[in-house]
């Protein structure tokens, strides 16, 4: 359970947040996502607030969606949709897009993170490291500001380690702030611009 963060995450930064099992860091990044209430404070992401009491009803959340991306532990990709369909459905459900728009911006972003050969693909086809990086376009589709990421290297040998490192550097130099949620103090050292630590 978290008790209490006060924290900012700049355009341009990479923060991790760590700490021990149970600390809060998942809850974090949740309630920044509005995935999940809280009790005290507020949340801000560009602009767009977040009170607490129960998470807003989604059609209200639609500023934030544009504004915040999750990258989950364990992917969360829809088994029974492809891999250009898992990164196609927000942006066409959502924000309104046209399938062309759509598929344009998803092609684009597979290609950037080098997985656009597996755009037909299934997610149960997808090696690991496919799947953290179709995760990351996905949360990436709308554009946001900010990206969340949730123990980015829990399933990771040390070569994709540095190279998600250096996703995520290339991430930020395109003016993005990034908050990951992390056990992995060696990663966080490497590619962190700074660490944040979370206490019981």
């Amino acid at each position: 359970m978290l008790h209490a963060l006060s924290l900012e995450v700049a355009r341009g930064e990479i923060v991790a947040l760590m700490g021990p099992s149970g600390v809060g860091k998942t809850t974090a990044l949740r309630a920044v996502a509005a995935l999940q209430a809280f009790d005290e404070g507020r949340i801000d992401v560009d602009g767009f607030a977040l009170a607490p009491g129960p998470v807003p009803p989604e059609s209200r959340l639609v500023p934030l969606r544009r504004r915040v991306g999750l990258v989950f532990q364990a992917h969360a990709l829809f088994e029974h949709l492809t891999v250009l369909e898992n990164l196609t459905l927000a942006l066409r459900h959502v924000l309104g897009k046209s399938r062309a728009e759509a598929d344009g911006v998803a092609t684009a972003l597979l290609d950037g993170l080098e997985v656009g050969g597996r755009a037909g693909a299934w997610p149960r086809q997808l090696s690991g490291g496919e799947a953290q990086r179709v995760a990351i376009a996905r949360a990436l589709a709308p554009d946001p500001p900010l990206l969340l990421m949730d123990e980015p290297t829990a399933a990771l040998d040390p070569a994709r380690r540095g190279t998600l490192g250096a996703t995520l550097r290339r991430l930020s130099a395109q003016g993005r702030g990034l908050l990951i949620a992390t056990h992995d103090a060696e990663f966080a050292r490497a590619h962190a611009d700074r660490v944040v630590s979370l206490t019981s």
